[in-house]
């Protein structure tokens, strides 16, 4: 029996399966489990390279996947170290004030008799200045020219130093080598030597030290990425413009733009036009080349291409670029005057040390320059040698005016106008002086009582000297004339008669005598002591003169007279009363060589110095063999030397001091008097006597033998 009584179905095996594939097609709502079809997109035949091609660039293939892989893990390394010593140097910047003025020296600023600035030394600071304090057109022009993606990098710019890298390498130069392609951050940090402060112990020089801070090394270029990212962390962008604005180097010893305002136009930074902007934003590519004090058309012309800079990034409109273009940028008064180099050198060389030439702090001098007469020398030299020296001539001329007491009006120390730093011939070159010695011997008989009528015999005569040859001079025309007076002589400038005095008086007395007045050195022992074979330079010369126009009393030649710090009105140093020092000759002696001096300028070998009107005293001066030449003269109110010759020590050709260098000082104090009313000389014209003893060659009378001569002849009737 089957036993199907309850009445279930049957079981039937091929619904032992719940589910057919057919029903499950019908009933599926998508077609995602598509396994085999995923398996065939990942398939390793797929990634198989196929044919010769496929060979040859699996290797490659194979390089690039590992340099990625190594690539981005060494970056990330690489940029965690960086973003660590970044957040190290970050840590170490002080505040932004302590960064704003990091010279190792201060300046010196130069004031004229007046208080009138004319010249500046050492590295000048204006005061601090910020991003948002200076003119807006500076501001723009310096990130326009040095780095107009500044306010978006963080610190270094990858293609600005590629751009740079690749300008290099087309110019033909090292990678590193010329355009360095970095930020106003990167300059910063440079400026800031990497956060290194000077040490003199391991620097010998500020200059060494600055040098160093510039070096372009590989080692140094990443030092000094991190340091500028350290920088973006710890300052903000107008903090870091700020230390740039306050430390970049401006050319003429302007350090920042302040000083470099006040230097060039005369005004504060926050004050500048945009033409003015622009020139002082060019001078940052090259300081010292593009100084407008140095060449004021290279500096207008790299303030042009800024200017289009400006304009091509928007910070100037059309309109304004244009008006910039047609209305330069040029310098103040103060600054285009050249006149001073000279004097402004020797007073720095001449002042105390630790407040000129080694201060630290920021120094004003008052000194005794007169603008206006320095202008004068300065137009009388240049005058002369265009006129009256052939052209292409090497000749050199220097030129001192002093007042009566050794205050210092004016200095030329060359030809080169407005050399600063070059040699100074008027202070630094020792010359022999020729017959210019020859007043301090009549200077010498005189305060002895002698007459300046006193005659002298002026004929052949030999010296001995000790170990040599006897020593026969001779005058400059060659020619003996006999007796002649001592005035006379000293007019016509007579060698004999000047050494026979001087050999009368006593050398060492001359020697004392010029040695008083400021003529130092080793003076000549023998005869030849008369005929200027000692050296001198033209300061020291011109000082003696003013000697004897002040009446007989040494000066020392000075050109300061007040020294305070800037911002102090309490002066540190008082010199108002330099200048004057002890008596030398009587006071009626130096009368009296004055009257005998203008005999050399009315009727002597001085007359081509003669002036209208004006009473003038002076001295020519030939050395042997015409290597130099003098004219030293004097008014009632100021001493002028001059000297002329070759730094070579060459001969001059056809020219004595009776020519040019009395030409260069009449053209010189016509300038200086112009619009002045006549000083006399303070001096003295002796009366004549009835008769005057001889000084002969081999010796000679003594002055008290005059009146013993003078009876003689009253009562033989000879006279």
């Amino acid at each position: 029996m089957s036993g199907n009584g309850n009445k279930r179905p049957p079981l039937v095996a091929d619904k032992r399966y719940t589910a057919k594939p057919a029903a499950k097609k019908a009933t599926g709502p998508s077609k995602k489990p598509t396994k085999p079809a995923a398996r065939r997109k990942t398939a390793p035949k797929k990634a198989q390279p196929r044919g010769a091609i496929g060979w040859i660039l699996a290797p490659f293939r194979w390089m690039i996947r590992l340099i990625w892989a190594l690539s981005w893990r060494v970056g990330l390394v690489t940029g965690l170290i960086i973003g660590g010593f970044s957040l190290y140097f970050a840590s170490q910047l002080p505040d932004v004030s302590e960064l704003i003025d990091g010279r190792t020296r201060g300046s010196v600023t130069m004031t004229d008799v007046s208080g009138s600035v004319f010249a500046w030394r050492g590295d000048q600071f204006g005061g601090m200045v910020t991003a948002e304090t200076v003119s807006p057109h500076l501001h723009n022009a310096v990130v326009a020219t040095e780095d107009k993606r500044f306010y978006r990098h963080f610190g270094i710019s990858p293609r600005g130093i590629a751009s740079a890298v690749r300008i290099n390498l087309r110019e033909g130069r090292g990678p590193l080598s010329g355009n360095g392609g970095s930020t106003i951050t990167q300059q910063t940090a440079k400026l800031l030597c990497l956060g290194v402060p000077f040490d003199p112990a391991v620097w010998d020089s500020e200059r060494s030290y600055e040098a160093d801070c510039r070096q372009g090394s590989l080692w140094r270029k990443a030092r000094e990425a991190v340091f500028s990212v350290g920088m973006e962390i710890k300052y903000t962008k107008e903090e870091i413009l700020t230390i740039y604005l306050n430390r970049a180097y401006l050319g003429a010893g302007s350090r920042g733009f302040e000083a470099a305002a006040q230097r060039y136009f005369g005004i504060s930074a926050a004050e500048v036009n945009p033409a003015q902007a622009a020139m002082l934003a060019g001078l940052l590519t090259a300081p010292s080349a593009n100084a407008p004090t140095r060449n004021l058309q290279r500096a207008q012309d790299r303030a042009s291409v800024v200017i289009g800079l400006m304009e091509e990034q928007e910070y100037l409109t059309p309109e304004q670029a244009r008006d910039a273009r047609l209305n330069p940028a040029t310098l103040s008064d103060a600054a285009r005057a050249s006149s001073g180099g000279f004097f402004a050198d020797w007073v720095m060389d001449s002042g105390p040390e630790f407040f000129t030439r080694n201060t630290t702090e920021d120094v004003i001098i008052r000194t005794t320059l007169d603008q206006r007469i320095q202008t004068a020398a300065e137009e009388a030299l240049l005058q002369v040698f265009a006129n009256e020296v052939r052209e292409g001539s090497e000749a050199q001329a220097a030129i001192v005016v002093m007042s009566a007491d050794g205050a210092v009006r004016a200095m030329v120390g060359g030809r080169n106008i407005s050399a600063t730093g070059a040699f100074n011939r008027a202070t630094q070159a020792l010359r022999q002086t020729g017959s210019a010695f020859k007043p301090f011997i009549y200077a010498a008989a005189l305060d002895l009582g002698m007459s300046p009528y006193n005659m002298i015999d002026d004929a052949p005569t030999c010296w001995q000297r000790r170990g040599s040859p006897q020593w026969c001079p001779e005058n400059y025309d060659r020619e003996f004339v006999g007796p002649v007076s001592m005035v006379d002589a000293l007019a016509t400038s007579r060698n004999i008669p000047a050494i026979v005095l001087s050999e009368e008086v006593g050398r060492e007395l001359v020697r004392n005598v010029a040695a008083g007045f400021g003529i130092e050195g080793d003076l000549a022992a023998g005869p030849a002591l008369a005929l200027g074979v000692s050296e001198s330079t033209l300061l020291d010369m011109t000082g003696a003169f003013a000697g004897i126009l002040n009446g007989g009393s040494a000066v020392t030649p000075y050109g300061l007279t007040e020294l305070r710090f800037m911002g102090d009105d309490t002066p540190l140093m008082d010199a108002q009363d330099a200048g004057i020092g002890e008596r030398i000759i009587r006071q009626e002696a130096a009368r009296q060589l004055t009257w005998m001096m203008t005999k050399v300028v009315e009727q002597g070998t001085g007359t081509r110095a003669r002036i209208d009107g004006w009473q003038i005293a002076g001295k020519t001066g030939t050395t042997q063999g015409s290597r130099d030449a003098w004219f030293i003269g004097f008014t009632g109110d100021y001493v002028t030397g001059v000297w002329m010759g070759y730094d070579d020590n060459r001969r001059l050709t056809g020219v004595t001091g009776g020519g040019l260098p009395a030409t260069i000082w009449r053209e010189t104090m016509q300038r200086v008097l112009s619009g002045q009313q006549p000083t006399p000389l303070p001096m003295s014209i002796p009366e004549r006597p009835f008769a005057t003893g001889v000084l002969e060659s081999q010796g000679g009378e003594a002055p008290a033998q005059d009146i013993l001569n003078l009876l003689d002849s009253i009562l033989t009737g000879t006279n």
